[in-house]
């Protein structure tokens, strides 16, 4: 190896002593199981089941709780046990409401903080003492290690220990040290957390879901479409961020761009104001529970119509210059007949309706006004400077990817576009051809090129990011085409489905999730496809587990507005040393109701795969790293200090 890497490394182990204890450590480590992995998909902002999903563990928080305390707790305290560990500050407020003596506050305290230090215990079971501590609450890992390593075959400590349950009472730290203690639980019940794709759009919070994400001890993100727009947006595509906003308008969310992100809207609705009027296409979809003045409604209405408008006029250059992009039929403004109202798609005419086309030039319908210009202009140079969007975006490029190879397992958002046959689609760029892998690869080297360089903003990297959002063989889309333009101004509903690419067909036979495996240089045999992206319809009988296991489909419906289609409100999928668990959630209806009844929103566990051998850590991407570390260490020892 490399001596002066190796002398680098001798200033931090600096003596024979400390290599061979480091060895003896990583080595040991190979050998526990491996950790929990947390799957989670099409978040869609919401963030408050999301939050739910993530302190329960998907159920994993009361598994453990139930292992230990089934014998001496009742189902309704195991219930309110469960609960205090996912919303310690607000549970604790509402028990010590409860008590009627500072005596019977006291023994709840004492009791409470025995049975969670037994928890933690339990569920820390699988780590190392260094794990552990790093997990524990900074002000009290010295308290809280000497309650877990007790032991009850002395009584020389038995007064040491009473005292310092005790004193913690007594001193007032008992709230703080049971919420630590919960945080750590939460923590320690899940190592890993994959999110497979789609934190943006149609929901309220994905900024807090992104907060929540950034101070996550351990996660990897796989883009989806809707994050990749938010991605081309802040890489500086105009026409990613007018999708962006005319999405946030449709779904009634434009407090996310201008409250939360800081982005002007004002010379926007200025423009809005000017040329639109009410149309009821584009009427913000709201809540039944939301209350919105009749100015609101009109406003963002307006807002809708401009943005589309100069959404539609911005895919057409793009269109123009990419003639590989095969998206010719997208140029649906020339294909209008202002005179007769009517468009041809297809080779058929439409009567078109609801229409706003104040803003086109029927000689050059892609045309943007100046004004348009200037309000797209002034609209990315905002969000370009907005040090949250910033902040957020360059931690999904840390984190995330296209696709991720992961414990042998492929986790991907979308698809891998094949044809009928099931052959890897082709697709060609720049005089190049691009299929399976490669493809992907290449969509995410434009995709960071963008990104690093936002200041070209029509260049390949720029476009090829908003047809990662819309184009045929975009593994992120997996459509033959958008049919954004015919929802809002055709009334014949058969024009407005869009054709799925055939792997979401294909991917039901286990022969091509194996090849699909192979080409990513994955075991067919023990490895599975994680993906997100469909919603699952249970409700219709759909089974999210396919092709006898190897694929697994996690986007059950998080978001709302698919739960009335899908049945459940989301998938998750757990992975320990045993095997997986894919599990069924509930829609989440409040934190509140969850304080108040003790009640969840886990329904059904299925067993998708069982290990025949418990899985360790060696076997796992973690102890890849780990062995690299130890061959490099044996490097050394042998260098520096066995000469």
């Amino acid at each position: 190896m490399n001596t002066k890497y190796l002398d680098l490394l001798a200033q931090e182990y600096n003596s024979e002593e400390k290599v061979v204890t480091e060895i003896i450590n990583l080595k040991a480590i190979l050998n526990l199981p491996k950790g929990t992995e947390h799957f989670v998909s099409d978040l869609h902002g919401e963030y408050q089941a999301f939050q739910h999903v993530l302190r329960n563990g998907s159920g994993k928080v009361k598994e453990k709780i139930s292992d230990l305390f089934n014998d001496v707790l009742t189902e309704k305290e195991i219930d309110e046990f469960a609960t205090l560990v996912y919303y310690p500050e607000e549970k604790i407020k509402m028990m010590k409401n409860s008590f009627d003596s500072d005596q019977k506050l006291t023994e709840w305290y004492s009791q409470l903080i025995k049975r969670m230090i037994k928890l933690i215990s339990y569920a820390s079971s699988k780590y190392t003492r260094s794990k552990l501590r790093k997990a524990l609450p900074d002000q009290f890992e010295y308290v809280v290690e000497e309650l877990l390593y007790k032991t009850e075959d002395f009584i020389n400590k038995e007064l040491y220990y009473s005292k310092i349950l005790q004193q913690i009472i007594s001193l007032g730290q008992a709230d703080k040290l049971i919420i630590g203690l919960a945080y750590t639980t939460q923590r320690l019940v899940v190592d890993h957390l994959h999110v497979v794709g789609d934190i943006y759009d149609r929901g309220p919070e994905p900024d807090k879901i992104m907060e929540t994400l950034i101070n996550y001890h351990s996660v990897d993100v796989q883009w989806g479409n809707h994050d990749a727009l938010w991605i081309g947006a802040f890489a500086g595509s105009k026409v990613c961020l007018a999708n962006i906003i005319r999405i946030c308008a449709r779904y009634n969310n434009l407090e996310i761009i201008e409250d939360v992100y800081g982005i002007n809207l004002r010379p926007l609705l200025n423009l809005a104001e000017k040329y639109y009027e009410d149309n009821s296409a584009f009427r913000p979809k709201v809540d039944s529970d939301e209350k919105q003045t009749n100015l609101e409604k009109s406003q963002i209405t307006k807002i809708h119509q401009a943005i589309a408008m100069i959404q539609f006029k911005l895919e057409s250059p793009i269109i123009k210059r990419r003639s590989y992009f095969n998206m010719s039929d997208r140029l649906l403004l020339e294909k209008i007949d202002f005179e007769a109202n009517e468009i041809t798609i297809h080779g058929t005419k439409y009567p078109l309706e609801n229409t706003c086309f104040s803003t086109i030039n029927p000689e050059s319908p892609a045309q943007l006004l100046e004004e348009e210009e200037q309000v797209m202009d002034k609209l990315l140079f905002s969000v370009q400077h907005s040090e949250k969007l910033s902040r957020h975006m360059n931690f999904l490029m840390k984190k995330g990817s296209l696709y991720l190879k992961y414990n042998g397992n492929l986790l991907i958002h979308g698809c891998i576009p094949l044809d009928q046959e099931g052959n890897m689609e082709k697709m060609r760029i720049d005089n190049r051809t691009y299929a399976g892998r490669d493809l992907l690869d290449i969509f995410e080297y434009y995709l960071r090129y963008a990104f690093a360089h936002p200041e070209e903003t029509d260049d390949l990297a720029t476009d090829m990011v908003w047809y990662l959002w819309t184009g045929e063989y975009s593994s992120l889309f997996g459509k033959r085409e958008m049919t954004t333009f015919e929802r809002y101004f055709i009334k014949d509903k058969q024009v407005h489905k869009e054709k799925k690419n055939p792997y979401y067909h294909l991917r039901e036979q286990e022969e091509i999730c194996s090849k699909i495996l192979t080409d990513f240089n994955l075991n067919p045999e023990q490895g599975h496809i994680i993906n997100g992206h469909t919603p699952v319809k249970e409700i219709d009988g759909e089974n999210p587990i396919k092709a006898n296991g190897k694929m697994i489909v996690i986007d059950g419906g998080f978001s709302k507005a698919y739960q009335s289609t899908t049945g459940i409100a989301g998938y998750t999928l757990l992975y320990n040393s045993y095997g997986m668990q894919l599990v069924a959630h509930k829609h989440f209806h409040s934190k509140k109701d969850v304080l108040m009844n003790g009640t969840d929103v886990l329904s059904v566990k299925r067993l998708v795969d069982e290990e025949l051998e418990r899985k360790k850590v060696l076997e796992t991407n973690v102890g890849e790293e780990l062995l690299q570390e130890v061959y490099i260490l044996n490097n050394l020892l042998e260098y520096r200090y066995m000469k």
